[in-house]
């Protein structure tokens, strides 16, 4: 059986040998994971992947080969029967019908209806305004519309306004092997350079050769100089997930441009808006987060801090407490986004929306305020600004 999983990690790229395969094969013998996939999981990269960047495709491999086995231990409370949200049959609304359907009235509301669903609801309803169901027009649900809800068991974003979503999400780190489909994001980025000549004495400094060689009756006398290296420190946040989705290939190719030019960088993830904690590997991002204090206290106010996201989600999960989509978060998303903008001189937030579909009043105007406007959209262009804002 783990023979075709080898070769399927082997298709994906991963420079796995027979060595680590029957290591792999070994450690199952000793019983390190047994019965639990997710144990298997962490034991088969443990041992098959020895670099990070690998990490993404073996996770598609993994993926790949296990389609549809179930974790063994489930992460989420199931209360909502899942025949609730059944998806059977879609409602198609015109806009003036969808003009006239109305919201609770606010984050707190919302919530508070909710409760009262799961106390009272007996059944599976369809095409209703009031239930939580499927197809129809309540605040509460999957796969039909309200221009304010709770999005649960739903596959994937509709209409990008749900003010929270009730479900297991898995996002995908980032491959920083993409081959850039413009290397003019590299040349944008090297707008953000600052070169140093630090340690040791090694490079030919050729013109002070030249003239003290000449000075010396043209006897050769070589002048060394240290190595010139792009000094400037980088901190990466990027948002992963939901309506970031469409946009994870020039993100990619952000990320991996940026490992190129910056020798000192960090990167992180975020879902949406930035809260206590992020995480660097999405598929363990439930276990393995990192405390945004310990980000701030381990890092320097001399690092530069780059957002990338679209910034677009219910106004809620900024400016309130418990608005996150995913979990409760005990201060507003406000308040973390201060912290950072308080201790980092300079902080900038790419934009992948082009700038015409920005709008006016909601949480990208929210966000962007936050960062003192340096909000720029992710082209040549608006990178270049970017990286000469960071540079003053």
């Amino acid at each position: 059986m783990l023979v075709d999983f080898f070769y399927e990690v082997r298709r994906a790229k991963v420079p796995v040998t027979i060595r680590e395969f029957l290591d792999l094969l070994e450690a199952l013998e000793h019983k390190l994971a047994f019965a639990d996939l997710d144990e298997f999981y962490l034991l088969s990269r443990t041992v098959m992947v020895k670099d990070e960047k690998y990490f993404d495709r073996f996770d598609k491999a993994f993926g790949s080969y296990f389609e549809g086995i179930e974790m063994l231990d489930d992460l989420f409370d199931a209360s909502i029967p899942d025949d609730w949200l059944r998806k059977e049959l879609e409602k198609m609304l015109t806009e003036e019908e969808k003009a006239q359907i109305e919201s609770l009235g606010g984050f707190e509301e919302l919530m508070e209806t909710l409760k009262k669903r799961l106390e009272e609801q007996k059944e599976r309803h369809q095409g209703g305004n009031r239930w939580i169901g499927t197809g129809g027009t309540s605040p509460f649900g999957a796969n039909g519309y309200n221009p304010e809800g709770i999005r649960i068991g739903q596959e994937k974003s509709r209409h990008k306004k749900a003010a929270k979503v009730w479900e297991q999400r898995t996002f995908r780190d980032l491959d920083d092997s993409i081959a850039l489909g413009i290397r003019n994001i590299q040349v944008a980025l090297r707008r953000l350079r600052k070169f140093a000549r630090d340690g040791a004495e090694e490079i030919l400094d050729l013109d002070d050769t030249i003239e003290s060689t000449a000075k010396n009756a043209g006897y050769l006398d070589l002048k060394l100089v240290p190595e010139r290296k792009n000094k400037v420190k980088v901190l990466l946040f990027f948002d992963v997930g939901g309506s970031m989705d469409p946009h994870v290939r020039v993100c990619e190719e952000l990320f991996s441009a940026a490992k190129t030019e910056f020798k000192h960088m960090e990167y992180f993830y975020f879902h949406n808006c930035l809260y206590e904690s992020v995480w660097k590997n999405n598929l363990r991002r439930g276990a393995e987060r990192m405390d945004t204090y310990d980000i701030i206290h381990k890092y320097a106010s001399d690092y530069k801090v780059i957002f990338i996201g679209d910034a677009s989600m219910a106004p809620y999960e900024i400016t309130h407490s418990g608005g996150s989509v995913e979990h409760w978060n005990d201060e507003p998303g406000a308040a973390w986004m201060q912290r950072i903008v308080d201790h980092y001189d300079k902080v900038a937030w790419l934009n992948p929306l082009p700038e015409s579909q920005w709008g006016w009043g909601g949480s990208i105007q929210i966000m962007s305020e936050l960062i003192s406007d340096r909000m720029y959209p992710m082209t040549i262009e608006g990178m270049e600004r970017a990286m000469k804002d960071l540079n003053k």
